[in-house]
């Protein structure tokens, strides 16, 4: 369970990507519609409908999320997602008419070396709807380069998809999924060890903890370019407790930690940093404020642990210059 969001049930993943354009889409679906919000730290965020996930807005569920690359040209993949599940019945009712909704997130990928010269028609419709397809069909495992994760690069090292669960103590189960294209790193100085060592259970990363010694090198700002090169780690956590919209609220809130956790820094000014909450109702809460503080305690700590597995398990892009993998670099 340690790996995957599948830990919770009521949800499927789906990955599309284009290898020349180095660009993809991840789309998270939920069997019933599922409770949700949003928290955004990053000072330049891409993202549709957001808004409406703010928990004195109307609608208070969501059919699906959507990460995505692209940057702005991204956020068509949401139009495509939306034609996907219009087909499958879909959709919050509006008289005779029902109308999917499906807030999206966007990474600044648009520099990675692959062929953005895709004319009138960028393609990230067609991801979405595929992408939206693939979750409905079946539930995807993969993690790395794929979908929003196959163009995301960080600071030194390539990035990917990544994913974690854990379990509290009264039962509720809390899963992460980020896509790390992070302004910063995830990595300490020039070596191996992750940030977010303390977290991993199982090897999941590697195994190889802290080092016996923090490098000289280890605190000094590690960024793409010059810091005016936009980057996003975006992701959502998913729990199968029954929340309201404010609880998922401070849920997001709270799973913005393990992001500040793993990556150094975190929510700069050219960052998108978004993270969505999700609950699929499942499980009574219970006591509110301990198990929902719990909830949200190990939620940071299942962004933080994905984060590092997206970079562990990326491959790098195929182009002149591309930035190394994790394996590649350091090994298994």
């Amino acid at each position: 369970m340690h790996h995957s969001l599948n830990a919770v049930a009521g949800l499927r993943v789906g990955h599309a990507g284009d290898e020349r354009v180095a660009s993809g889409v991840t789309a998270v679906v939920f069997e019933t519609p599922a409770i949700a919000s949003v928290s955004v730290l990053g000072g330049a965020p891409g993202g549709r409908d957001t808004g409406l996930l703010e928990p004195d807005m109307t609608v208070e569920t969501v059919d699906a999320i959507l990460l995505s690359g692209g940057s702005a040209f991204g956020l068509d993949a949401a139009g495509g997602a939306m034609a996907a599940l219009a087909a499958a019945g879909r959709g919050f009712a509006v008289g005779s008419v029902r109308v999917p909704i499906v807030p999206q997130a966007i990474l600044f990928d648009l520099l990675n070396g692959g062929d953005k010269a895709w004319g009138a028609r960028p393609p990230y419709w067609d991801l979405g709807r595929l992408a939206t397809e693939r979750a409905l069909a079946r539930h995807d495992e993969a993690l790395g380069s794929v979908g929003a994760g196959l163009g995301a690069t960080t600071a030194n090292l390539k990035g990917g998809i990544g994913a974690a669960s854990a379990e509290t103590r009264a039962g509720h189960r809390v899963a992460a999924l980020m896509a790390v294209n992070a302004i910063g790193s995830a990595t300490m100085g020039d070596g191996p060890h992750f940030w977010a060592a303390p977290y991993e259970q199982n090897g999941e990363f590697g195994g190889r903890g802290w080092p016996s010694n923090l490098p000289p090198d280890a605190l000094t700002l590690r960024i793409k370019g010059h810091a005016a090169e936009p980057a996003t780690t975006i992701g959502i956590v998913v729990t199968d407790a029954t929340l309201t919209k404010a609880q998922a609220k401070r849920l997001a809130i709270m799973a913005q930690d393990g992001l500040a956790r793993a990556i150094r820094p975190a929510h700069a000014p050219m960052d998108g940093d978004t993270i969505f909450a999700a609950a699929t109702g499942k499980k009574p809460l219970g006591e509110p404020m301990l198990n929902l503080t719990e909830l949200g305690m190990l939620a940071g700590d299942c962004v933080a642990r994905a984060i590092a597995r997206g970079i562990y398990e990326a491959k790098a892009l195929p182009f002149e210059g591309a930035l190394p993998d994790w394996k590649s670099r350091f090994g298994l």
